[in-house]
């Protein structure tokens, strides 16, 4: 089945729809990581850090920096990808007024349609609405496509942090741009 932009449906998600979130954080993270992780750390993870009371944190925080968006193939609503900005909580000296694009995913089937590219330009235009200078991410350092795909999208390294799964601890960089 080809699937294209039209098919593609994103928005701003609301208050209510941590549940939805929840779903597509752990099943987005275990599509991307299923050959790098080892499966019971990848579901503790997904597990603490993918549940609807993370999310419900997202979207009822007073910083208006926390945003979340849901992209959504069009024809059945069902949840292809999302993205998450929030305050930056980096290892990276960050001004008091910089974002940070904490998590941004589509499943595989859905590259190509565009969605992680709008999905991004949301994040930004956000940013942008807050006159926030900068914008940052952290990402596993092996994951070349993402990496590609942020630097397309104007990102630059200016880091690394330690991100720990389980027991096990991965390199990330830390990547930004100016808004």
């Amino acid at each position: 089945m080809s699937v294209d932009a039209a098919d593609i449906r994103i928005r701003r998600a609301e208050a209510g729809e941590e549940d939805t979130l929840a779903a597509i954080g752990a099943a987005t993270f275990l599509e991307a990581f299923t050959f790098d992780i080892k499966g019971p750390a990848l579901v503790a993870h997904c597990r603490a850090q993918h549940n609807a009371d993370v999310y419900r944190g997202y979207l009822e925080a007073s910083d208006p920096r926390y945003a979340c968006w849901l992209a959504e193939y069009a024809p059945t609503g069902a949840p292809i990808g999302y993205a998450v900005a929030c305050p930056p909580d980096l290892p990276q000296e960050t001004d008091e007024n910089d974002i940070e694009l904490k998590r941004i995913y589509v499943f595989s089937r859905f590259h190509g349609t565009g969605a992680g590219k709008e999905l991004n330009r949301l994040v930004d235009a956000h940013g942008q609405r807050l006159n926030c200078p900068r914008i940052y991410l952290g990402t596993y350092e092996e994951n070349h496509r993402a990496v590609a795909f942020y630097k397309r999208e104007g990102y630059v390294q200016v880091g690394t942090r330690q991100f720990q799964v389980g027991a096990e601890v991965y390199d990330d960089i830390v990547m930004a741009k100016p808004l």
